[in-house]
């Protein structure tokens, strides 16, 4: 056999991907996209993000729902593809242990960590600052920078880091303002130094802000530095969210507030340029939120929060939150059979290529009930019997599953509630 060709390759990184039920962008790319009403959706998000003559005011939010298998990540995988390739940085983050929905310091740092600039491969801060300062739209944001920090909206640290990363010549220092910008700490004493060394000393008079006030900065701060470096906006898609029910109920609580947060939903902050897609499970909000569900978080979440000071300023927001995940979740759309029987062909196609083996037509059927009707578990059985055949020749193979359910119970792994930090030297 002779050697494999990128053809093969690529088709062979993508079978290997659905083998596993986790499909990558080569994957996404071969077998498209059938959920139209989204992607239509998703498109006047992009749209709206980058209308001149009316920008929108604040974030723009869709929330998709679907049972396991029905190709959520899928579709994000292929929002992702297409935001970049209309100029947006993209962002994509699996709510988990350690990236917990209601600690959004948390979530924005693993979205700058996971973020993607397009036409460009390094970390997304590193590449920003390599640009912005050489667009045309960088003087418009370096002006509303400062205008924000005048009125209060920002601390006046972070204007003054952009002049000292526009003017300073030191790398080593401006790898650090960058890093700073996407959620780690700075030394106020550095950024001082950085004036002082540009002449700007006396031009910026500010304290180091206090840590539970810098994440939404950031957040505001970075979605307006990605429109200053000549990008449509920030594209961030939120996957899983429905480990949120393995919280305890205030962190729950707060997780609903930030979700109102990311879907353009709260009026005391905005981000405009910022898009978000999120992905949940159907039957969440009916097993977790509903009265007649498991938690009742629609009975007991608000009252919870009115009762607790420390939250209940965002229990406005918590309530917001899962008002979204009950009414406005766009349902994925259940494959047709001739959906089914174009992917199963076109993917005995990628498996003939891959392997260079003749894989036959599948004898799978394209109907079916409950998790057999989904598009994971045709593709993952299609590809099982080409292995098999394949590796086995005569064999005819069984297939046996069983279907997957999501389990809705707190996790005492993913307790703790830590306290916001003060304010100190450091910038967090």
């Amino acid at each position: 056999m002779g050697p494999h060709t990128d053809i093969d390759l690529v088709s062979r990184r993508a079978i290997e991907a659905l083998r596993s039920g986790v499909p990558n962008r080569d994957a996404v790319k071969i077998l498209g996209c059938n959920q139209p009403q989204a992607e239509e959706r998703f498109d006047k998000m992009l749209a709206l993000a980058t209308d001149v003559d009316n920008p929108p005011g604040d974030a723009l939010g869709m929330l998709v729902t679907g049972g396991f298998g029905t190709g959520k990540s899928h579709l994000l995988t292929y929002l992702e593809d297409k935001a970049l390739s209309e100029g947006f940085v993209c962002s994509r983050v699996t709510i988990s242990k350690e990236t917990p929905l209601y600690d959004l310091g948390k979530v924005f740092k693993s979205a700058v960590e996971n973020g993607q600039v397009p036409g460009r491969r390094g970390q997304m801060m590193e590449e920003l600052g390599q640009v912005m300062e050489k667009s045309q739209r960088y003087p418009g944001f370096f002006a509303w920078a400062n205008g924000a920090a005048s009125d209060g909206l920002l601390n006046q640290i972070f204007p003054a880091t952009l002049s000292v990363h526009e003017y300073s010549r030191d790398l080593e220092l401006n790898t650090e303002l960058e890093r700073f910008w996407g959620g780690d700490r700075i030394k106020v004493k550095t950024v001082k130094d950085g004036l002082r060394q540009i002449g700007q000393l006396l031009n910026y008079t500010f304290r180091a802000p206090k840590a539970a006030d810098l994440p939404p900065q950031r957040l505001r701060f970075v979605t307006e530095l990605i429109k200053g470096a000549g990008y449509n906006g920030w594209v961030v898609l939120l996957d899983e969210i429905e480990l949120v029910s393995h919280y305890t109920l205030l962190q729950r609580g707060r997780s609903y507030a930030e979700l109102a947060r990311w879907m353009g939903q709260t009026f005391s902050e905005v981000y405009p340029g910022l898009v978000v897609v999120g992905a949940v499970t159907d039957d969440f909000a009916s097993a977790v939120i509903s009265p007649d569900g498991q938690k009742k978080d629609e009975d007991n979440i608000v009252h919870k929060m009115v009762s607790t000071a420390r939250y209940r300023a965002i229990a406005p927001q918590a309530k917001t939150g899962m008002q979204l995940l009950v009414g406005e979740c766009q349902p994925l759309g259940a494959p047709s059979d001739d959906d089914v029987r174009d992917v199963l062909e076109m993917l005995r196609q990628i498996y003939t290529e891959a392997y260079s083996w003749p894989a036959q037509s599948t004898q799978i059927k394209t109907s079916g009930v409950g998790y057999e009707r989904t598009m994971r578990y045709k593709v993952r059985a299609a590809v099982n019997e080409w292995d098999l055949l394949r590796l086995y020749p005569g064999f005819r193979p069984e297939p046996v599953s069983t279907e997957f359910l999501h389990n809705y119970e707190e996790d005492s792994a993913l307790e703790g509630d830590p306290k916001d930090d003060d304010a100190s030297t450091d910038a967090r």
